[in-house]
């Protein structure tokens, strides 16, 4: 694995651990050095997968479409603008693999959720509540239509501000607030907490 971490000399012959920006990385690739692009991956695949797992549903999905949307950013990179941050633009690609693995997957008939954590819940007597808790939550989140589901997860999860989740998603604040709501009321109906 390659460590974010690259030591250079400092005046007076000492080394420094200095972390290199997203930019400067993204430079690096660009002049040739592809193990920078791998330093990027290790930097921002924790959180993407994150946000894919919470869009797809399932850990096989997530990873495939991650893999897909970090070989599309490398591709992508010459069309990079270093004004923009390397995080976001990133986000976008990786939400716009997303929505096309849905609409694959919709067009193929496959349901959303797999039981996988329902499975283990039921295995799992000690964690049974929480993994119960966790199975019911990620059916809820299934169950809203695409749109919902990928704004709830940017602003709840990501906990993004809405200008830039308009960045990543292309969609207008006020379509964004207002798929929010929607989201929150029905995952609040479907998961018993609305008093109606």
């Amino acid at each position: 694995m390659i460590h974010s971490h690259v030591t250079h000399p400092s005046p007076g012959g000492l080394t420094s651990s200095v972390k290199p920006t997203d930019a400067a990385l993204v430079q690096r690739v660009l002049e040739g050095d592809v193990e920078s692009f791998a330093v990027l991956v290790d930097r921002h695949h924790e959180r993407c997968l994150r946000i894919a797992l919470r869009l797809l549903g399932n850990t096989e999905d997530a990873e495939e479409t991650l893999q897909d949307a970090f070989v599309r950013a490398y591709r992508a990179l010459g069309r990079y603008e270093e004004r923009e941050q390397f995080g976001p633009w990133l986000t976008r690609i990786l939400v716009n693999r997303c929505r096309t693995a849905i609409t694959r997957r919709v067009r193929h008939g496959k349901t959303f959720v797999d039981d996988e954590l329902a499975i283990a819940a039921a295995a799992t007597r000690d964690r049974a509540d929480g993994a119960m808790w966790r199975a019911e939550v990620e059916r809820a989140l299934a169950a809203l239509p695409a749109e919902q589901r990928e704004a709830f997860v940017l602003k709840h999860v990501e906990e993004l501000e809405y200008d830039e989740m308009a960045e990543i998603t292309g969609a207008g604040v006020s379509a964004l607030k207002m798929r929010v709501k929607r989201a929150r009321e029905r995952l609040r109906a479907l998961l018993g907490g609305d008093d109606n």
